[in-house]
């Protein structure tokens, strides 16, 4: 304190943190290792079990089921009172269900079920790791602080984006796709590890009443687990903050998911006819738009305000999809706005996700975090796998330009729900009022 007012951090203060370090290299090594994953998983499907388009897209999809329980996840996780040893054990749980893997492929037993239940419960674990997380990071750093800590984390994840493919195609061609799946679950252990050193002082889970009727039985042990759900929904739907990040993010992603990766490495072989190298490497230009974004993040923040950045993120992260449906003319033109155009909206991406993860962080209560973060992802990502179903319609019916046409232009509209609320106004971060 001076003068009654509180100094804020210079720019490089987290790296002087230790705990902020620990738990940021924890969480670079996982990433590094769930990009091994993504490449493993489908092509362990595709090579050892021989399975077909719709099997490894079926594989695909059952990540993401999980986070259509987050609502009920997030109310069961806001009950427990140490968010950092639940998180400590989801860690744990996704290595031990991964290296089940390359066993069964040495005892050549490895099925397709398996696969599908190993993606099914990692991705189960990885709700229960992120809704703790919410709760977690807003005590591991300053309020001050939380859109720097989100630029650094997702600078972190943008690096393991350009690099980690590239590492696990080497391991997965040196050691084939089991094995290389063993590099995943140790970075899950050392996660795990960093976690359990990265103590904070979690506040004791307390009711945060919530000023709508929720008619739902309680218990002598309090509100039961369908209430605190529901009361983590009632808030994302009543705050003004929250419910246009929800509204915009949900659309945005819907129309995004219309091309999905899928879908948009299609266009660029067939229609495009790139050659798979020149794909790889707008995909690592656009990777390195991202890393960009995600350093620059803070400092548009600071000179545009925060509430505008997350308004033009929200624009720039589809918008350069109608880019690529105009690509046209010679391979190296093709190639040149392909990427171009992922440079941009990786770059929008993370102007939008570290902004918006920010403002939300701050206006939570403590009570409601993982609550909060449950439902959010529950409608959030839930509209992931609609989106990729409508755009494979889509792209059949009308072709694969219309389609990524509508998804430039249907998620950049997704920036009308932030512009009819406080967001835009918003210059810099304030902690949430209620912090019990």
């Amino acid at each position: 304190m001076k003068g009654g007012r509180v100094l804020r951090p210079g720019p490089d203060s987290l790296w002087r943190d230790r705990r902020f370090v620990r738990f940021w290299c924890g969480q670079s090594v996982s990433q590094f290792g769930d990009r091994i994953s993504e490449l493993a998983l489908p092509l362990m499907a595709v090579g050892a079990l021989r399975a077909s388009a719709n099997q490894v897209a079926l594989l695909t999809a059952l990540v993401w089921t999980p986070n259509l329980l987050g609502l009920l996840l997030g109310a069961w996780v806001d009950r427990r009172p140490g968010k950092r040893q639940l998180m400590l054990l989801a860690d744990l749980f996704r290595a031990a269900v991964l290296l089940t893997l390359p066993i069964a492929y040495a005892l050549d037993t490895v099925t397709l079920a398996q696969l599908y239940t190993v993606a099914l419960l990692t991705g189960a674990a990885a709700v229960v790791f992120n809704t703790a997380y919410s709760s977690f990071f807003a005590h591991l750093v300053p309020p001050e602080s939380y859109v720097e800590a989100n630029s650094k984390l997702s600078a972190s994840r943008s690096v393991s984006f350009i690099a980690g493919p590239a590492v696990g195609g080497g391991l997965v061609q040196a050691l084939t796709a089991p094995v290389a799946v063993i590099a995943d679950a140790l970075s899950f252990v050392a996660s795990a590890i960093l976690v359990g050193r990265t103590r904070v002082d979690e506040p004791v889970p307390v009711q945060v009443p919530v000023q709508v009727p929720v008619p739902v039985a309680t218990t002598s042990a309090g509100p039961s687990l369908l209430r605190r759900a529901r009361e983590g929904l009632t808030f994302v739907i009543h705050e003004p903050v929250m419910r246009a990040g929800l509204l915009c993010t949900t659309t945005v992603n819907f129309f995004t998911f219309l091309s999905g990766t899928g879908l948009l490495v299609l266009f660029a072989d067939r229609v495009l006819q790139l050659s798979p190298g020149a794909i790889g490497l707008a995909f690592g230009l656009g990777a390195t738009g991202g890393l960009l974004g995600a350093v620059a993040s803070p400092a548009i923040a600071r000179r545009i305000g925060i509430g505008r950045s997350i308004v033009v993120g929200a624009v720039l992260f589809p918008a350069p999809f109608a880019l690529i449906a105009a690509a046209t003319g010679p391979s190296w033109a093709c190639l040149g706005t392909l990427g171009a155009a992922e440079f941009l909206s990786a770059f929008g991406v993370m102007l939008l996700d570290v902004n918006l993860n920010s403002l939300q962080t701050s206006v939570v209560p403590d009570g409601l975090r993982s609550r909060v973060a449950g439902a959010y992802s529950t409608v959030n990502y839930g509209i992931r796998p609609l989106g990729a179903l409508v755009g494979g319609e889509l792209a059949t019916l009308a072709g694969l330009r219309v389609m990524l046409m509508v998804a430039a232009v249907g998620g950049a509209l997704s920036a009308v729900w932030l512009v009819a609320s406080p967001i835009p106004g918003i210059r810099v971060l304030k902690p949430a009022s209620d912090q019990s």
